[in-house]
């Protein structure tokens, strides 16, 4: 079911992990935002844009994750787009004859049998240092910082003053670090909150790539308390969030677990270090 979050933007959630699809109305056609996550899911996206009289004029991929770079074939041909890194993360990957076994292996296995991957990553990138995103409708601004993953970007929809955050700002989630990747996880993941931060007063309303909405008021908190849960990381600290221990959210106390293999695996790289 699309909710309409602000004007002119509307959000498809995922059952499994709250994914959340974003769309955008243009003049010609919907900008859509990371569908997913079934191919279910995607049909009944699709069938609720038909309904509502929307066809999909252009595709954004926030990042190189799994569940962020799918696509149906009912949702039709429209460019699909990710930054310059993403998109060569996501071509390397599919250079490899077995990349079809290499991304079923990273899909959770409640829903392995319930995806095509056919048009999995298949992006186009925006050249690097690309501000906006090449489209027929309101501004949207593309805000790449190297937190989280390789080629990660935010998107600020102006006039509806709206920031997809992608895997950032979520109220189920603590902030999830390129631990294995990434040769600084902890500074990239500040430098990219202190991206969002700087475009914080322009927007009303975020939307997580997984969780619930944040309304007014809720970005700049949400900033706080990401960046407090990754100096907890730094310093070697128990966080204090409330999306981990006693008081996550029944059904999310795996996220604890996600906590504590991120700080082994920064502690590991310290003792290496």
């Amino acid at each position: 079911m699309l909710t309409q979050v602000a004007d002119g933007v509307l959000v498809h959630r995922s059952e499994l992990i709250r994914n959340n699809t974003v769309v955008v109305d243009g003049a010609a056609g919907v900008l859509l935002v990371d569908p997913g996550i079934t191919d279910g899911e995607m049909a009944c996206l699709a069938d609720d844009l038909s309904a509502s009289g929307r066809r999909v004029a252009v595709g954004f991929a926030t990042h190189p994750d799994w569940d962020h770079v799918l696509w149906h074939d009912a949702l039709g041909e429209a460019p699909r787009y990710g930054t310059e890194l993403c998109a060569a993360f996501m071509a390397d990957l599919r250079s490899d004859p077995r990349w079809r076994a290499r991304a079923a292996e990273g899909l959770p296995q409640e829903i392995a049998g319930e995806m095509t991957l056919d048009r999995f990553g298949l992006l186009t990138g925006l050249p690097a240092g690309t501000s906006e995103l090449p489209w027929d409708g309101p501004r949207v601004r593309i805000v790449e910082h190297p937190a989280h993953a390789q080629g990660h970007a935010a998107l600020v929809v102006e006039g509806p003053r709206v920031l997809v955050a992608g895997d950032m700002l979520s109220d189920v989630l603590v902030p999830m670090l390129d631990v294995h990747g990434a040769a600084d996880p902890i500074g990239d993941y500040l430098a990219g909150l202190d991206a969002l931060e700087a475009v914080a007063q322009e927007v009303d309303v975020v939307v997580p790539g997984h969780g619930s909405v944040g309304r007014a008021g809720e970005v700049r908190a949400r900033i706080d308390l990401d960046r407090a849960y990754v100096h907890a990381l730094r310093d070697g600290r128990t966080p204090d969030d409330p999306r981990i221990g006693a008081s996550a959210e029944p059904g999310w106390e795996w996220v604890g677990d996600v906590h504590t293999g991120q700080a082994q695996a920064l502690a590991a790289r310290g003792e290496r270090g």
